[in-house]
C-alpha cells in the first residue's frame, strides 16, 4: 500500500515539513533508509543519520529543530516511537487475516466458537471450550477442556493452553507459550517429593502479550494472574500464584517465583531474578540480572545480585576494579602499625 505525507500527517494528527506529496510503500531504520519508505527518530544519538538518510519521510518528536538542511519530508508528532506504533499497526490491520476451519483440526462437538474464527490444521480445541469472535487459532495448538478465550485473542502455532484456564480480548501468545502447566509444588518427607497437585488456573486479562516459550503456571488454589495490559518477553516463568500487576513488562529469561505480586507498571531488565512470597511495589524499574528476595518499596530502581538501589549499585561498580590497590594498602597500613605498636611497646 502506499500513501502520502498528507494522509499520514493527517492519521497522526502531525505537522508535516517538507513535500506533503512524497509517497512511501514501506518502512526502515533511519540509518538504512531507501527511497520510498518512512523511518523515524526518537533516540538523539541517531541524529547524525537524518540529514543523509534516503528514507523520503521521517517521523520527529514536536521539539525537532535540524541543525542543517534535510533531504526528507519531516512530520512532527509529540511522540515519534508512539506515532511508528500506531501507524505500523494500521498497515498490519490491513493485511487480510486468515479465517475458516481447516478440516484437519480437531474441535471438540461441546466447545464454543464465535464469529469469524481460523483454526488452524491440527489444532485441538477441547471440551467446553470457549472461542470469541475473530481469533486466531493458528495450526499445532492446544485448547484444553473449559479454556474461555476472548475477542480478538490470537494464539500462533504450538501454544499450549491448559484446562479451566481463562484468556482476555486483544491477546497475543506466540509460538511455545504455554498457559497452565502444574506449579512447582511438592512436599518433602523424608527424602522423598510427594506432588501437590496444581487445581487453580491461571487468569490472563485483556490486552496482554505473551512471548514465545514463555510459562506460566497454574496456581496451588485460586489463580495465577496476569493483569491487563501487560507485556511479557520470550523465555519467561511466571510461577504459581502470581499476579502481575496492569502495563507491568518483562524482558527475557525474567523468572518470578510463586506467589510473589507484582505491582502495576513495572520493567524488569532481562534474567532478572525475583523471590517467592514477596512484593515489588508499583512503578518500581528492576534491572537486568537483579536478584530480589525481599519486598520493594513503589518506585524502587533496583539493580545487581542481591539487588541494591541503583545509586548503590554504581558506587560499588567504580569502586570494585580498584579493590586490589586498596587491599595492598590496606596491608601496608596495617603493617606500618604493627611496627609502630611494637616500637611503643619496647619504648623506642
Amino acid at each position: 500500500m502506499t500513501f502520502t505525507a498528507k494522509q499520514i500527517a493527517d492519521f497522526l494528527k502531525g505537522e508535516i515539513v517538507g513535500n506533503p506529496e512524497v509517497t512511501v510503500s514501506n518502512f526502515s531504520k533511519i540509518e538504512e533508509g531507501k527511497a520510498g519508505t518512512i523511518t523515524f527518530l526518537a533516540n538523539p544519538k541517531y541524529t547524525h543519520y537524518i540529514y543523509n538518510t534516503e528514507a523520503d519521510i521521517v517521523l520527529v518528536n514536536s521539539g525537532f529543530e535540524p541543525e542543517k538542511p534535510v533531504r526528507a519530508t519531516l512530520i512532527k508528532v509529540p511522540n515519534a516511537y508512539a506515532a511508528l506504533a500506531s501507524l505500523m499497526e494500521m498497515v498490519n490491520k490491513s493485511i487480510p487475516g486468515k479465517t475458516g476451519i481447516d478440516t484437519m483440526s480437531f474441535i471438540s462437538p461441546t466447545a464454543n466458537l464465535g464469529g469469524e474464527v481460523y483454526v488452524g490444521a491440527f489444532a485441538y480445541i477441547g471440551d467446553h471450550a470457549e472461542i470469541g469472535d475473530s481469533c486466531k487459532i493458528y495450526p499445532q495448538s492446544y485448547i484444553g477442556d473449559n479454556v474461555k478465550i476472548g475477542k480478538n485473542t490470537v494464539i500462533y502455532p504450538g501454544v499450549r493452553i491448559y484446562h479451566n484456564c481463562v484468556i482476555g480480548d486483544n491477546c497475543i501468545l506466540h509460538s511455545g507459550a504455554v498457559v497452565g502447566a502444574d506449579g512447582f509444588g511438592f512436599s518433602k518427607e523424608g527424602e522423598m517429593y510427594h506432588k501437590i497437585p496444581q487445581l487453580g488456573n491461571v487468569i490472563i486479562e485483556d490486552d496482554v502479550e505473551i512471548g514465545a516459550n514463555t510459562a506460566i503456571d497454574r496456581a496451588v488454589m485460586g489463580s495465577t494472574i496476569i493483569r491487563r495490559g501487560v507485556k511479557l518477553d520470550n523465555l519467561i516463568q511466571i510461577a504459581h500464584n502470581c499476579e502481575i500487576g496492569e502495563h507491568t513488562a518483562m524482558a527475557a529469561q525474567v523468572g518470578i517465583a510463586g506467589s510473589t505480586k507484582i505491582g502495576e507498571n513495572c520493567v524488569f531488565g532481562g534474567q532478572a531474578g525475583i523471590g517467592g512470597h514477596i512484593t515489588i511495589g508499583k512503578n518500581s524499574q528492576i534491572g537486568a540480572q537483579s536478584g530480589i528476595i525481599s519486598n520493594t518499596k513503589e518506585g524502587s530502581e533496583i539493580i545487581g545480585s542481591p539487588a541494591m538501589p541503583v545509586k548503590s549499585f554504581f558506587k560499588s561498580s567504580i569502586i570494585m576494579p580498584k579493590l586490589p590497590d586498596m587491599y595492598r594498602q590496606l596491608n601496608a597500613l596495617e603493617k606500618e602499625l604493627s611496627e609502630l605498636k611494637k616500637k611503643l611497646e619496647s619504648g623506642d
